[in-house]
């Protein structure tokens, strides 16, 4: 395919939008629109040049609109052990075996307090809740993303330390177009959280069915019982409550189903937090603008450290300094009315998922 000429992309310009002047350099191309209804046209125009091998912003400056055409910058190729297609489905394999190993030790853990059933039972409907949660969440992404005409690789599964830790950090994929406005930004963001807390709500009740309870005098028959105690959340509470589990002078014995459900609401707490290129971090980007993400990143991080989530605060912190936000290429148009009252519901459902001391809830 040839590269584009100037006169291809004067065309294209000049096809979408009214040209009032045009200025080129070695570098770039600029033009000045005259367009103020331009928010859906830029959208086209914006998916054109890509498909050109070009990359178009546009922004305002002294009341003129001016859309600016780069180059996109090469592809690197470097030198690679196993195939890039591969990479996923191995990440996916070692994750699965890793919660599988994680599962069949919880359950054992679980059964050595009170019988709970098969340690191998367990492990697989365990795997199932939490990769069904994780693959849930990556897939509202990618759903959103094809909505959108975005481009997308297949989620990458995290693995992390089963047994004596958390079996997997999450997932993510990688964006393989270029995100157009605020809109575009909100949807794909928003999308995965919600897809992901649907399951973790059903995983949630059915973790709380197959998690045992303890009243006070069983517990004092154990000498060297020792309860690993994880912050509860509202949404957990609830359906620990709709069994009639959770109460005064009891003891709930956490299933893997329901640790697995813990984990979907953590990870859904911490992707909404509007800070860095988080979830909520792209959404608080998309509603306030790039000033106010900043000071929202540094808050998250303080909400997190007095959550005693120390590893992750300074994980966002220090990844924050090196690239604070995802810019837009239309930055120019504001986000929909209708997205900005949705943002108040996100809001509200962090705090519903977000891990609350044992200090707070009443005895």
């Amino acid at each position: 395919m040839s590269e584009p000429t100037q006169e291809d992309v004067i065309s294209t310009v000049s096809s979408f939008f009214d040209v009032r002047g045009m200025a080129v350099t070695l570098e770039k191309m600029e033009f000045e629109i005259s367009d103020l209804d331009f928010k859906q046209k830029f959208v086209l125009l914006a998916q054109k040049m890509e498909s050109m091998g070009l990359v178009c912003f546009i922004n305002e400056s002294h009341g003129r609109l001016l859309i600016q055409v780069n180059r996109l910058p090469p592809q690197r190729r470097g030198f690679k052990l196993i195939p890039k297609s591969w990479t996923p489905r191995i990440l996916f394999a070692i994750v699965v075996s890793f919660v599988m190993v994680d599962g069949y030790y919880r359950t054992l853990g679980v059964n050595s307090i009170i019988f709970i059933g098969d340690p191998l039972d367990f492990a697989i409907l365990y795997t199932f809740s939490l990769v069904g949660i994780l693959g849930v969440h990556e897939a509202g992404h990618i759903i959103a993303a094809r909505i959108h005409k975005l481009r997308t690789s297949w989620p990458y599964f995290i693995p992390g330390i089963p047994v004596f830790g958390i079996p997997t950090f999450g997932a993510l994929i990688q964006s393989r177009s270029l995100t157009i406005n605020r809109d575009i930004l909100f949807d794909v963001a928003i999308a995965g959280p919600i897809a992901g807390l649907v399951i973790t709500i059903i995983v949630s009740f059915y973790g709380a069915y197959t998690s045992p309870i303890l009243d006070e005098q069983t517990i004092a028959g154990f000498s060297d019982l020792r309860l690993e105690k994880l912050n509860d959340n509202i949404l957990m509470k609830l359906a620990l409550g709709a069994y009639g589990k959770g109460g005064p002078n009891t003891e709930v014995i956490m299933s893997p189903i329901l640790f697995a459900a813990w984990l979907g609401f953590l990870i859904t707490f911490l992707n909404l937090l509007p800070a860095w290129q988080l979830d909520g971090g792209h959404m608080a980007r998309a509603i306030f603008g790039q000033r106010i993400h900043q000071f929202a990143t540094y808050g998250s991080v303080g909400v997190l450290f007095l959550l005693d989530y120390q590893f992750m605060a300074m994980f966002i912190l220090i990844f924050s300094i090196r690239n604070m936000s995802a810019r837009p290429l239309d930055d120019v148009s504001p986000l929909s009315k209708n997205r900005k009252i949705l943002y108040v519901g996100i809001i509200i459902v962090a705090m519903l998922c977000a891990p609350l001391p044992d200090s707070i809830w009443p005895k």
